[in-house]
């Protein structure tokens, strides 16, 4: 398979600075065109979200880069892989983590994390930023770790409650603000015309699904240009409404070799 791919990054209307960051990184191995894409939105005073997010983007492109390789070259296995996600999470917790308590603040970064490779997808999830696959409709894959997500989990409030509740930005658990750090994983089937978006949770919070779909849908968005051009659009709608945090997307589409 091959790949289309588009990201839009945006610091939005009330923050001085844009703390989410992002990679998109694709490799041509002996199992096809394999792909790593990551969005991690920080928190912490100014400059520190940023940092955050940052740094721990930087260890998935140097994973990707150094450690990877020889992961593919023994044959890949799919516990290896997440067993290296689960030590880069904790490794960077204790980093993040160390470096909050030595400059007297506290800083923390989300992670969702997504390989494609072999005619499949595996995802990672630490926080609130999101994974959708869209096919003939837009379907969350991964599922929120906030107050929120687990309070209508439990039953105590109702999915139009949880849209607007007081407290549905609290995450229960990010890299290098939580004592312990347990990601979720996510995993399943790639097949030709399957779209993927990954986003912070500014992308998300006031675009219904059905929009989200209208506009990247692969008959709407059928080439890389017009795939940027509906996530910057979808972007301003954000923007429009008055999100007031940063926003970021990614959009991955497979298409079939000839």
């Amino acid at each position: 398979m091959d790949l289309l791919i588009a990201a839009h990054s945006d610091v939005g209307i009330k923050k001085k600075v844009n703390q989410d960051s992002y990679l998109i990184k694709v490799a041509q191995t002996n199992m096809g065109k394999v792909c790593l894409s990551v969005i991690c939105d920080g928190m912490g005073g100014l400059s520190k979200g940023e940092l955050a997010s940052a740094t721990v983007i930087r260890v998935f492109e140097n994973w990707f880069e150094k450690d990877f390789p020889a992961m593919m070259a023994k044959g890949f296995d799919k516990e290896e892989l997440r067993l290296a996600w689960d030590n880069i999470v904790l490794e960077q917790n204790q980093v993040l983590a160390a470096y909050a308590a030595k400059s007297g603040t506290r800083m923390g970064t989300t992670i969702v994390a997504l390989l494609i490779i072999n005619n499949e997808y595996f995802i990672m999830n630490v926080g609130d930023s999101r994974a959708y696959l869209l096919d003939t409709q837009l379907s969350l894959l991964t599922k929120d770790q906030t107050f929120v997500q687990y309070e209508l989990d439990e039953g105590h409030i109702t999915w139009e409650q949880a849209q607007n509740h007081p407290q549905r930005n609290v995450l229960l658990q990010c890299v290098g603000a939580s004592d312990v750090v347990t990601p979720d994983y996510y995993q399943g089937p790639v097949y030709p015309d399957s779209t993927f978006v990954m986003c912070s949770d500014g992308f998300c919070h006031v675009l219904p699904l059905e929009e989200i779909f209208k506009y990247l849908n692969p008959q709407t968005a059928r080439d890389e240009q017009t795939m940027k051009n509906n996530a910057v659009a979808l972007t301003e709608l954000n923007k429009q409404r008055m999100e007031v945090d940063n926003i970021s997307v990614i959009v991955i589409r497979t298409v079939q070799r000839g």
